[in-house]
């Protein structure tokens, strides 16, 4: 028996458990269940009503009832109570009432037919707001130094109030780790100082109900600073603590808690509040140590300077000994306070409602804890268990009650109640006695959509008596078990782990029980998640500019996304520069504030994606400031500044900048550069300057704006440290010598009265230096020089202070003049009929007077070698070749063959030529002809002509001319080639016996004893006259020749059977009696004899053709016959008789003056019709 019991219990249990989630629909019969009440213990403001709230559910729908103070409260004889229709909420006026009078405890019961629920004890309070007890405050006069408590000790309100100290202007008094305030409101002082005397030290209560403040008198506190002192002057200065050692340091000690430990407790779920506060001086460290255990970092908070430490949610492990530690210098104390937990009733298993068919069996259980262990009742309907009737079908156990084989009409609420010294539990729990099919609560056809990967949970919240029991089905025949895929849960709802895209479909889930079965059909669509492709990436940006951040993404199409763009956080800043795109942020003109954080959110329905990226804001850096000159000598000076701002983007360097206020006021040169890490600098300077400097810094962006400058420092004059640079010494005429040198700058001057002393000698001869002194110059003219002669030169600065360095020797030469000689022995020697070698001597050193330049050969061709010398070339003129240094020899290229040339030399140096040598001829060879001077060919039927004139310039004596030629096409060359040479007299030919309409190519060229010379081309054709300089296409073989040539083909053919159409019907015209109805005098008349028509004579060719009508206007136009051609053609100007002949040639004006005569009545040509058809 008990094996069955036990193994009855544990199936109660589970099937309890089972119907945790059932809800009974409310169209069924239930018992009451409370869904709405007041706190436990409800303090009502006096000033408004009382509002108890109690609201509950059944089936039929409950009816309410209260109690107060344990006895029956008759809501209907009290005019200031009001309970709301249909719900058991109490609003009671308490207005012109006394509120103390509604006080007490109240418990609402909610009854309909199958029983009763009974809400929590309701203890109502009344706020309140008590003054302040009158007391004498005296005024506290302390010891400086020693510690201090300045008590509060508000009245006791209901809810307690809020304590803080103020002064008299409202102000809130600073705390501090030596002063604070503890949890009871006092104000403590560790040690006192001057500062802290006073007189407005004022504790203030603020009451939360009804929001009221009250202030307790002010407490003055002096603080006398004594270097001695003794108990009697204290007593008279009524000085409340004393101190032995006054104006010294002390060790620590605990002003609360007292002594070397305390205790606390505190209930379970609650937050556990520790104070400790110490005196010494110098002002105590706190700390805090739990002894064997550490402090729960994630609910453990330090306050008032780690003086306060609160635990929140304490449970039974945060039982234990605390100790705090306060340590000055001097050295350190301990408080250990032992703290103990304690727990009102709480839940383990509260009991739940039981939903039974006739003849189940269920279990209610009441499982609590607390400490002390609670106490556990039953009641059912609100009576206690022991005083109802009694049921053979129920027992209790402690916390458990059994029901077996209940029967309906047995359906009640029961109660548990669990109670300890620390408060109480209760619980309603019905049950409910049914029989009822199965029923879906869960809406039909529901289509839940999930993303891949992610668990899907399709629910089939069911309801019956006894317990359906749920099956699940995919696409109505696959049956689904519990497994790795599919969990499915007590409540019916089917879980898939890891969706994917084959789990979409259709699912049935079937409720059975003994009574019925009941079906519903879900939908599952699993989506594709959304993701980010491209994410914002981190931009460097410079203000004024913009920066674009790019948000590509893919997500299911079957979905609507939403873009969201956040700046660090929160939302984009609303500002019209922020603009947002399909997958992008443009940020325009870049400030500084829009530096941060931008996240890019895609979001759908169901997912969403996220990407953030920096903006970082970069800039010039902002100028450097404060500068400053120190370690000042003579020449030097240490110069340092305090960089600017960089902007975001790191100093690479700083550039030092000085203005010369002596020599070059507003004109700021660079003077140096230093590291980017550097704010110092040491300067070398010059004498004789008055610097100012400047610093700029560099960044990646650019060079911020100068510093301000720094301010004057000055330089001592001193001697020239440098000498003028750039000396040199150049004659620009003969006889003189200029020196010219680079003058120095006022920088490099190092003082006043700058000047620069120039000296010269002649090199190698034995002379002394000559010296001149000159002043703003830059050179010096030196007069009675020999021609180009050697000196050596030194230019030395001096000042009012001193000279120089000694000056550096150059050498330079005076002024040059034109050579006296011309060069000797030149001799030509000719390599072939276009180059000649020249050969000479060099002109003697002491003639060049000056700097040898080279030599010019100047030659010019006289005449050809053929030439009578009569015949010279008179425009022929000079060729110059310049040979560089010294040469003596050179090559003459591009001489023209056979002919006579003249050449002579001149030497050339800086000043000019020199005069010529004496002329020299020579005469070049024979070469090769040039080609002839025209080449043209005649053509014939089946011939050609050939002339040709000479060649313009023969380089030598013609002996002859040599044609080629050959038949040729425009890209093959074709046939062989036939040759034929003539004598020089001779310079025409006929070819005969060629074939016709065939191109052929000609190339003929004239010779010399040297060879023959270029060939001139020509190409020419048979069939027509076709000259052309080189090849050309083939007209015969191009498809628009031929295309033309079958149309030209065709039209004859058209115009033959014409012809023998008019040939056919020309001899009986069947239109006399229309021509007699329509007389013209301009027609000619018929022949009497046949009706034919009749010649026209050469005299009448314009006239009309018989037959015809010709308006006044001489034209041709169509007869009045409504069967002519005309109507079937494109224009009048191309006409056929009413026969079919052709009469287009007649139809333009008569021109009797030009042409008359001169055509003919013959049938048309065909060139003439086709140009008729044209």
């Amino acid at each position: 028996m008990d094996f069955r019991l036990s193994f009855g219990v544990l199936l109660m249990v589970f099937l309890c458990h089972m119907t945790s989630a059932l809800e009974v629909p409310l169209d069924l019969p239930q018992p009451p269940t409370i869904t709405l009440q007041s706190p436990k213990d409800y303090i009502f403001d006096p000033r408004e009503n009382i509002v108890i709230h109690c609201e509950a559910k059944g089936k039929p729908h409950p009816s309410f009832s209260w109690t107060r103070n344990g006895t029956h409260f008759d809501v209907e004889k009290d005019p200031k109570v009001l309970m709301k229709p249909g719900s058991g909420t109490l609003v009671i006026d308490i207005s012109g009432e006394k509120a103390e009078a509604y006080e007490g405890t109240y418990q609402c019961t909610a009854h309909n037919d199958h029983g009763t629920a009974v809400s929590n004890n309701i203890v109502i309070r009344q706020s309140r707001s008590p003054l302040w007890s009158k007391e004498r405050i005296e005024a506290i006069t302390v010891q400086m130094g020693v510690s201090l408590v300045l008590q509060c000790r508000p009245p006791a309100g209901l809810p307690p109030p809020v304590i803080f100290w103020m002064d008299n202007n409202f102000q809130r008094l600073p705390l501090d780790r030596r002063v604070s305030q503890a949890l009871n409101g006092d104000l403590y002082f560790s040690n006192v100082l001057s500062e802290d005397t006073r007189n407005d030290y004022i504790c203030y209560a603020r009451f939360p109900h009804t929001q009221t403040i009250q202030q307790k008198q002010p407490i003055s506190v002096t603080v006398l600073e004594m270097d001695t002192m003794n108990e009697t002057v204290a007593s008279l200065y009524n000085i409340t603590k004393f101190s032995a050692n006054p104006a010294g340091e002390y060790r620590p000690g605990f002003m609360t808690p007292l002594g070397d430990t305390s205790t606390e407790m505190v209930l379970r779920g609650e937050t556990l509040e520790l104070e400790c506060i110490a005196e010494g001086l110098p002002t105590p460290e706190m700390s805090w140590q739990k002894d064997g255990g550490e402090l729960p970092t994630s609910r453990v908070s330090f306050l008032n300077y780690k003086k306060t430490v609160k635990i929140s949610d304490v449970s039974e492990a945060d039982a234990g000994d605390y100790t705090c530690t306060a340590t000055n210098r001097l050295g350190t104390v301990d408080h250990v306070i032992k703290v103990t937990v304690k727990a009102a009733p709480f839940w383990i298993s509260a009991p739940r409602n039981l939903i039974l068919a006739p003849n189940e069996t269920g279990i209610l259980t009441c499982r609590v804890n607390g400490d002390p262990k609670p106490e556990i009742r039953w009641f059912i309907n609100g009576v206690p268990l022991e005083n109802a009737p009694e049921d053979h079908t129920r027992k209790v156990d402690d916390d458990t009650v059994i029901l077996s084989n209940v029967q309906s009409g047995s359906s009640a609420v029961y109660q548990c109640n669990a109670s300890n010294e620390f408060g109480y539990l209760i619980a309603n729990a019905f049950v409910s006695v049914l029989a009822e099919p199965p029923r879906v609560l869960t809406p039909p056809n529901q289509v839940y959509q999930v993303i891949t990967n992610s668990p899907a949970l399709l629910h089939c919240a069911t309801f019956g008596s006894p317990i359906p029991t749920i099956t699940w089905f995919k696409d109505s025949k696959i049956s689904i078990k519990s497994g790795d895929s599919y969990v499915i849960h007590e409540n019916g709802t089917l879980e898939i782990n890891v969706a994917q895209s084959q789990n979409s479909g259709k699912y049935t889930c079937i409720a059975t029980n003994n009574l019925g079965i009941k079906e519903n059909h879900v939908f599952l669509e699993v989506k594709e998640p959304t993701r980010i492709l491209k994410q914002p990436e981190y931009k460097v940006v410079q203000r004024g500019m913009s920066a674009i951040f790019e948000c590509k993404v893919k997500h299911d199409p079957s979905l609507i996304p939403t873009m969201t763009w956040l700046k660090n956080n929160g939302k984009l800043p609303d500002d019209e520069r922020f603009e947002v795109d399909a997958d992008s942020l443009t940020i325009k003109d870049v400030t500084d504030e829009d530096e941060g954080t931008y996240t890019c959110i895609m979001s759908t329905t169901l997912d969403r994606d996220s990407a953030s990226a920096m903006l970082t804001v970069v800039e010039k850096p902002d100028p450097p400031t404060d500068l400053e000159l120190t370690d000042q000598t003579e020449r030097s000076v240490r110069l340092t500044w305090i960089p600017g701002d960089e902007h975001n983007s790191p100093t690479q360097k700083f550039l030092i900048q000085f203005e010369d206020l002596l020599h070059q006021p507003n004109v700021w040169v660079n003077f140096t550069e230093v590291p980017g890490m550097s704010t110092t600098a040491h300067l070398d300077l010059s004498p004789y300057v008055y610097y100012s400097f400047r610093v700029l810094a560099k960044n990646q962006v650019g060079y911020s704006q100068p510093s301000q400058a720094s301010r004057q420092y000055r330089t001592n004059p001193a001697a020239p440290d440098d000498n003028p640079s750039h000396v040199q010494g150049e004659g620009t005429e003969p006889g003189n010598l200029v020196i010219s040198w680079r003058s120095l700058t006022g920088l490099q001057s190092n003082g006043p009265g700058l000047e620069y002393k120039v000296q010269w000698r002649q090199k190698d001869v034995d002379q002394e230096w000559s010296s001149r002194t000159v002043a703003n110059a830059s050179q010096l003219v030196v007069s009675g020089t020999p021609v180009f002669a050697p000196y050596e030169i030194k230019v030395q600065s001096l000042n009012d202070y001193g000279n120089g360095p000694e000056a550096e020797v150059i050498i330079g030469y005076s002024g040059e003049d034109l050579p006296l000689s011309a060069p000797d022995g030149v001799l030509v020697m000719v390599h072939n009929s276009t180059v000649a070698e020249v050969h000479w001597e060099p002109v003697s050193s002491h003639s060049i007077r000056g700097k040898l330049k080279g030599y010019k050969v100047y030659y010019r061709r006289e005449r050809g070698l053929h030439e009578a010398e009569e015949e010279a070339d008179q425009e022929s003129q000079d060729q110059v070749l310049t040979f560089n240094g010294n040469l003596t020899e050179g090559h003459l290229p591009g001489l023209q063959p056979y002919s006579l040339y003249n050449l002579f030399i001149r030497v050339l140096n800086s000043k000019g030529e020199g005069p010529p040598s004496p002329d020299k001829q020579f005469e070049t060879p024979e070469g090769v002809p040039g080609p002839p001077s025209f080449l043209q060919v005649n053509p014939g039927l089946d011939s050609l002509t050939l002339e040709w004139g000479p060649p313009l310039n023969n380089n030598g004596r013609l002996i002859g001319y040599t044609l080629r030629y050959q038949p040729a096409n425009a890209t093959i060359e074709t046939g062989l080639v036939k040759i034929m040479d003539f004598p020089v007299n001779e310079t025409t030919v006929t070819l005969d016996s060629l074939n016709s309409s065939v191109q052929y190519k000609f190339d003929l060229n004239a010779k010399t004893i040297k060879g023959a010379g270029p060939s001139i081309t020509k190409e020419a054709s048979t069939f027509m006259e076709t000259t052309v300089p080189s090849r050309h296409v083939d007209i015969a073989t191009q498809g628009w020749f031929i295309g033309l040539m079958c149309a030209i083909a065709l039209l004859i053919l058209v115009l033959l059977i014409v012809c023998f159409i008019k040939r056919n019907k020309g001899g009986k015209y069947p239109v006399k009696e229309k021509e007699e109805a329509h007389q013209d005098p301009e027609i000619q008349p018929m022949k009497e004899d046949d009706g034919t028509f009749g010649e026209y004579s050469d005299t009448e060719d314009h006239k009309p053709l018989k037959g015809s009508r010709t308006p006044s206007n001489g034209t041709v136009r169509r007869d009045e016959s409504d069967d002519s051609l005309v109507d079937y053609g494109e224009g009048g100007d191309g006409q056929f008789n009413e026969d079919g002949s052709f009469i287009g040639q007649y139809s333009g004006k008569k021109e009797k003056d030009t042409h008359e005569g001169n055509e003919s009545s013959e049938a048309p040509s065909p060139v003439n019709a086709m140009n008729s058809f044209v």
